[in-house]
């Protein structure tokens, strides 16, 4: 069994996700997203004194790079990924949020 034989939905879906996962990451590496950090945005000013903001936008912008370029693959390669791709891709995106979140709190502080 192929990953499009498990797909029920159009194919265009795949690659508007792709497009805005790679508009957002391009956006936060460049260090100019803050906003788009989802509770940093809505931090008070003392609690953002405390992360380095272009540490913070590059950690979230990479990460997020890294699952467009997954789901870009996944896309491209549909028709020959077998099935068993879509658990990797599940466990490699969990595996990015989570290292996400520890870097986050982690190397981005103050």
């Amino acid at each position: 069994m192929k990953l499009a034989d498990l797909s029920h939905g159009p194919d265009w879906v795949v690659w508007v996700v792709f497009i805005i996962f790679a508009i957002l990451s391009a956006a936060l590496i460049s260090g100019h997203g803050s906003g788009l950090i989802s509770g940093y945005n809505t931090a008070p000013k003392e609690e953002k004194a405390k992360y380095n903001e272009k540490c913070l936008c590059r950690t979230m912008g990479i990460g997020m790079a890294l699952i467009a370029f997954f789901i870009l693959i996944s896309g491209i390669f549909e028709e020959t990924l077998p099935a068993s791709f879509v658990y990797v891709l599940i466990g490699v995106i969990v595996a990015d949020v989570i290292i996400i979140i520890i870097l986050g709190n982690t190397i981005c502080r103050k």
